[in-house]
């Protein structure tokens, strides 16, 4: 479980009032994780796993799936949901920006190469090996998340 962020509890500067639920897509293939770089809040420019809004009335598996072809241009299947985390942005005042929670699935990849479209800078697939000792600025969360998720993939 996700410890709680050490962000003031200043009222949102937003209209929103609950937090937004979306998914993230863990894609393992050969050693290698399916990374995008975010184009948009929260974390732009920063590398985690393809994911974005649930649509009112997709599931969750399905609004993975859709989300990886979106952003990355792979066909996937999803697998198991297994855990989620938050994704906070605050601006510099500490006011929270945006709120996600993040549900993480499990997908077994089925075609494609990854080319970034959508709301994603870059996609590429990326050595699980090199995760720890990264060049890449990955947002929080990602480790664990893929770790939990190749412990699953085994």
């Amino acid at each position: 479980m996700n410890e709680p962020l050490d962000i003031p509890r200043i009222e949102s500067s937003t209209s929103r009032t609950a937090p937004v639920a979306a998914v993230i897509g863990v894609v393992i293939r050969d050693a290698h994780v399916l990374l995008v770089q975010r184009r948009n809040p929260p974390d732009a420019g920063l590398w985690g796993l393809p994911g974005g809004k649930i649509h009112y009335g997709e599931s969750i598996g399905a609004a993975a799936v859709r989300e990886i072809l979106e952003e990355t241009s792979v066909t996937t299947e999803a697998l198991h949901v297994f855990t989620a985390i938050d994704a906070l942005d605050a601006d510099r005042s500490g006011a929270w920006q945006h709120h996600f929670v993040l549900v993480a699935v499990l997908c077994r990849w089925l075609d494609g190469e990854p080319l970034a479209a959508d709301d994603a800078l870059e996609a590429r697939w990326y050595p699980l090996d090199r995760l720890d000792k990264s060049e890449l600025v990955l947002s929080a969360g990602v480790t664990d998340v893929v770790r939990q998720a190749f412990d699953l993939d085994r």
